[in-house]
């Protein structure tokens, strides 16, 4: 039998694959989605044109219609250039394995989205996180230090961060940008929450890139990004994406629902309003501390309590949340509820209510 630990990378074989909890008929608050399905009007006319896409075709492969349109929906500045991916995490990947060179650095704060730090293993890059401070900003002196040792060839900041739901400091972003050698990637996945971005400053620095998704906008199952910056950057990003990576099913619905992007900031504007209402009522709960979000979930923790009790508590109710199963660090006892419908929400409070 071929022995498969003798091919496979050691530090490969040391991660554990990214698990999803399978969610069932459960309340899902867990994963950050929009909660909304679209009108049933829209849903017909989408489904009627479905029907015309030629499967049995390729993809353009650069699928150029709907970067235009991404590219006016998203406000990216004239002069600029965007590639798509297949979600953000393909993104992560394409700019860590046109970066990848031995003993180059991949730097982010700490805690932040797990796929960075994944990423970076994969393409075989070291990687350094750098903790936030007990605000969940960023620790500036820490990271400039940081900066200087180790010139990461990309710093990766979430804007906001995920799973903490804040906006760090624009003026700390901005020193970040402008003392890296290397590239800087603000990844504005939960931009349509909290109505700031970098992406009119991409031609203010010659080193920012500005990473966006359509998956909190409601179209979390096409998995679909996109990063906009200078030519010189994307072109030579262009060059490790993978031909045709976005397929003619999502080329045709994700251009179908930007036509009605009306509909899906309907639906992001109400979220942010159930955001606020969420907030004020775990603000009830005195054993509750909650931590501030401009994205659509908010962290929380519950004092003298383990996470896990809540967590499965809460699972017996049939609401799934998610977890963070730090032991020692910040995280510890956190937990992060999604932004759902206000009975969905209603249905989280209520449960907590009996468990608390």
């Amino acid at each position: 039998m071929v022995d498969v630990a003798k091919w496979v990378r050691e530090d490969i074989r040391s991660l554990s694959a990214y698990h999803v909890p399978d969610s069932g008929k459960m309340i899902k608050l867990d994963a950050m989605e929009n909660p909304y399905l679209w009108p049933e009007g829209m849903k017909q006319e989408w489904l009627s044109q479905l029907k015309n896409i030629p499967l049995n075709r390729y993809p353009d492969p650069s699928a150029s219609k709907l970067t235009q349109r991404l590219e006016q929906v998203m406000s990216v500045p004239e002069g600029m250039c965007s590639i798509l991916g297949n979600g953000s995490d393909e993104l992560i990947q394409i700019i860590c394995m046109a970066l990848a060179q031995p003993n180059r650095v991949v730097m982010a704060p700490d805690p932040t989205f797990v796929m960075y730090k994944m990423i970076a293993c994969f393409a075989n890059m070291d990687y350094q996180s750098i903790p936030l401070d007990q605000q969940f900003q960023l620790d500036m002196p820490a990271m400039l230090e940081a900066i200087e040792k180790y010139q990461p060839a990309v710093i990766f900041l979430a804007y906001p961060n995920n799973p903490t739901g804040n906006l760090f400091s624009e003026e700390d972003v901005k020193t970040i940008i402008k003392q890296a050698s290397g590239l800087v990637v603000v990844d504005e996945a939960y931009h349509a929450f909290a109505g700031h971005s970098f992406m009119p400053m991409l031609a203010d620095y010659d080193n920012l890139v500005v990473m966006r998704t359509v998956s909190k906008m409601g179209l979390a199952g096409l998995r679909l990004g996109m990063l906009s910056g200078r030519e010189e950057w994307i072109n030579e990003f262009d060059k490790v994406r993978l031909p045709y990576n976005i397929n003619v099913l999502t080329q045709f619905s994700a251009e179908f629902a930007l036509a009605q992007h009306e509909i899906l900031q309907q639906q992001t504007d109400q979220i942010c309003v159930d955001r606020e209402i969420l907030k004020k009522e775990l603000a009830d709960f005195s054993r509750i501390t909650q931590y501030p979000s401009d994205a659509n979930f908010i962290l929380f923790k519950v004092e003298d309590s383990a996470s896990e009790v809540i967590f499965n508590e809460l699972k017996n109710r049939g609401i799934l949340i998610k977890r963070l199963a730090d032991q020692s660090g910040p995280l510890v006892n956190c937990l992060r509820v999604t932004i759902g419908t206000a009975e969905e929400n209603q249905a989280f409070i209520s449960a907590l209510k009996n468990i608390l």
